[in-house]
């Protein structure tokens, strides 16, 4: 860091490069921090540095977000301050994280506020959570009772209730689009959409042979949309086609489908073809939206480069487990918080997060708790 300032100082690199390597340099030494711990009893009274040591020493194992586990979890991206977590039991809490910035003193972290199991909330555990990507004001929720449910966040009231009549796995808010279409991941074979503006399930998206395990709208075309399927394939959608399917991923190409220009213009789209040989269950871009992460329960993770739709062959080795049917969904650290063609993987394992090096596959750390 020190010949980096000097070098900054002699004007030999600019700020943002000094930015990006600090930034970089602090991801990569990323550490548990078991001093920390949420707590699902309710109160909001913080306590007495005895009472937080007694808690860790001595019942640290009664400590416990949800009581029945929990299945998911969100940040909201506008401070990075507030966390909304979803339990087995079909409850929804907001955390506080700012209190628990001092990764060397041990707190508890109870939530600020909680939706319960009612009749106006969920029945069923939730199986995933994401803020409004415009306004952490607002996030969505879906859950085993087939609901989709907009959620405000200051009262913890649904605003608005959407029954798919079926199990929603997972579903994907645009981060780009005004077109306020969430693409939902669920137990029939099509992909469905809900419009939030007019509050209607507008179409679905046929193609997949089973189940639809999980979305991800494009970070920079409002229209494409990525979903992963019980099948094994991976699909791509223009919404805007009358034939949405822009076709699947073959694990077997490397090459891609290059078309005219090298980059897939005017080429014709490819109809068949697996991307896992088992059920995929996962399925996020790159905030650049140049490649696209899927993880299946064939337990291989698989980097696809989105210009051509070939596999990058990137490989993490026999260390990959994915055997759960719930959506599980890498992590990608921010571009900006790296090196130029540089990108990390986070990666939820059993027991352990694993990070890696997603292009070339090298284990860089496991995180787990002493």
């Amino acid at each position: 860091m020190d010949s980096q300032l000097f070098a900054r100082a002699l004007g030999i690199i600019g700020p943002g490069t000094l930015r990006r390597a600090e930034l970089s340099r602090r991801l990569r030494a990323i550490q548990p921090a078991p001093g920390i711990a949420f707590d699902s009893r309710d109160g909001k009274i913080t306590p007495t540095s005895q009472q937080q040591d007694e808690a860790h020493n001595d019942g640290a194992g009664d400590l416990r977000a949800h009581q029945a586990g929990m299945n998911c979890i969100a940040i909201d991206r506008f401070e990075g301050r507030y966390l909304i977590s979803g339990g087995a039991e079909a409850s929804i809490k907001i955390w506080d994280l700012e209190h628990s910035e001092n990764t060397q003193q041990k707190y508890i972290n109870h939530p600020t506020a909680v939706a319960k199991k009612s009749a106006s909330s969920h029945q069923y555990g939730i199986t995933h959570l994401c803020f409004y990507p415009f306004d952490s004001l607002a996030f969505i929720s879906s859950s085993f009772d087939h609901k989709l449910k907009v959620y405000a966040t200051e009262t913890m009231t649904a605003s608005a209730t959407f029954d798919l009549d079926s199990v929603v796995y997972s579903h994907s808010l645009s981060p780009i689009a005004d077109h306020l279409l969430v693409a939902c991941a669920t137990q029939h074979s099509a992909v469905r959409l809900v419009d939030l503006r007019s509050g209607a399930c507008t179409h679905s998206l046929a193609g997949h042979q089973r189940s639809v395990l999980s979305v991800a709208w494009s970070p920079h075309e409002e229209y494409i949309l990525a979903s992963g399927s019980s099948d094994g394939t991976v699909r791509l959608w223009d919404i805007r086609r009358s034939a949405n399917s822009l076709g699947v991923l073959d694990l077997e190409d490397s090459v891609g489908i290059v078309g005219e220009d090298g980059l897939g213009k005017n080429s014709r789209s490819r109809d068949h073809g697996k991307a896992h040989t088992d059920a995929v269950n996962g399925v996020v871009w790159t905030d650049d939206g140049k490649y696209l992460v899927t993880a299946g329960h064939d337990e291989r993770v698989r980097v696809w480069d989105m210009s051509t739709g070939a596999n990058a062959l990137s490989h993490f080795g026999p260390i990959i487990k994915n055997t759960h049917l719930s959506t599980l969904l890498p992590l990608l650290a921010p571009s900006e918080t790296l090196e130029a063609g540089k990108q990390i993987m986070f990666y939820p394992n059993e027991k352990e997060i694993l990070m890696f090096d997603l292009f070339d596959g090298t284990l860089l750390k496991r995180l787990r708790l002493p």
